[in-house]
């Protein structure tokens, strides 16, 4: 009698995740299988790039794949939750960003790369606090312009200043480590965040102002560092110094085009398996794929990159409620500028800078922020019911 209730029990349970009403269903299959591609098409560049030298033949690998397989169980668990309740949660999401931020910035922080962004854990472990407060910031905005918006009016002056009070604090402590890059990453997601709220278009003007100043600012009384100057010297004139600070960008460039349109093959490219191109497992692995998929590979990233992109943007303008048009519409913004960024510096279109491509650089914290962000969006997805 008890046997046959418990396997009653256990086909309900079993219809009931895999049945018609299930919220599996109502995963966005296709943003699923471009995530699942890039990361696939990551593990393949992260193994041709480090096998030459990692500890083992596939140290790093095995261990970009348990970052996977973390993130993927973090994945998980942010679907699992219903987004309207992580509205509650963000004061403590950006707080514990906020934390994180503060404790790099002392003896507990550590330099990687020239980038005071690191807090060590030991076993060959390490935590970049930055990457999760891109995802503090997008649901702590999305949080205060959401609420006077669901009553069908404006973010109130107050509520603006109130963001950008929240957003200036997390910028100053990610540019006090230093670390550009992120920085302008959090700035685009503030801007999207105000953009996507329906602000006053005074306050993008004033905005834009205040960021122009800053740029001059930072100039005027040489905020940078060394190194970063350097490579904004190497982006204006790439050519001053092709064995020095205009290396990156010359064998970024040689990468790339020696790959020509079908590439040399997997595990055969010469720039990638003589390490010509420093970095080619994080920031610069859009040029092992470019030397070894050739044009064709490359496209098909930037390809997958753009249907990510554009199942977010479906998933925001689809929401009915505005903190998830806000969460998913900012996290686009977030995607969209790094991948930019990532990609337009191995071309020489922009300066290069410390970001990661997502989805396919090695990485362990930007890979959880990543994943994270992309269950945020499934949960919204599956529990808008008007979504079809």
């Amino acid at each position: 009698m008890i046997d046959g209730a418990v396997t009653r029990g256990r086909r309900s349970f079993a219809r009931r995740a895999v049945g018609a009403q299930s919220p599996l269903w109502r995963l966005d299959g296709v943003l699923l299988v471009a995530v699942a591609a890039l990361c696939v098409i990551g593990t393949l560049l992260v193994w041709s790039s480090t096998r030459t030298w990692a500890p083992g033949a596939t140290g790093l690998v095995k261990k970009h794949v348990l970052n996977l397989l973390i993130g993927t169980g973090l994945f998980v668990v942010t679907t699992a939750i219903d987004h309207r309740a992580m509205r509650a949660y963000a004061p403590l999401v950006y707080l514990l960003s906020i934390i994180g931020l503060i404790l790099v910035i002392t003896p507990l922080g550590a330099t990687i790369n020239g980038s005071h962004s690191w807090i060590l854990l030991g076993g060959g472990f390490a935590v970049q606090p930055s990457e999760f407060a891109k995802l503090g910031l997008t649901l702590m905005l999305a949080m205060l312009l959401a609420q006077p918006a669901d009553s069908g009016e404006r973010p109130r002056n107050l509520d603006v200043v109130i963001a950008l009070v929240v957003a200036t604090l997390t910028i100053g402590l990610v540019m006090a480590q230093p670390d550009l890059g992120t920085a302008l990453v959090l700035g685009v997601i503030v801007v999207g965040a105000l953009v996507i709220s329906g602000v006053r278009k005074r306050w993008i003007t004033l905005l834009g102002l205040a960021a122009g100043a800053g740029v001059f600012a930072v100039f005027a009384f040489q905020m940078l560092e060394p190194y970063q100057v350097a490579r904004f010297t190497a982006f204006v004139d790439p050519g001053v110094d092709p064995r020095g600070v205009g290396y990156n960008s010359t064998q970024s460039l040689i990468a790339i085009g020696s790959g020509q349109v079908f590439g040399k093959g997997l595990f055969e490219g010469g720039q990638t398996t003589g390490r010509f191109v420093p970095e080619q497992h994080t920031d610069f692995i859009f040029t092992v794929a470019g030397e070894e998929f050739g044009f064709l590979g490359s496209v098909t990233i930037v390809l997958l990159l753009g249907v990510v992109l554009l199942r977010g943007l479906k998933i925001a303008r689809r929401c009915d409620d505005r903190f998830g048009t806000l969460a998913a519409g900012t996290i686009v913004c977030w995607f969209a500028f790094q991948t930019f960024i990532n990609i337009g510096m191995t071309i020489g279109i922009m300066p290069i800078t410390g970001l990661p491509l997502p989805f396919v650089s090695y990485g362990g914290t930007a890979t959880f922020a990543n994943l994270i962000a992309v269950g945020l969006l499934q949960s919204i997805r599956i529990r808008e019911q008007s979504f079809t």
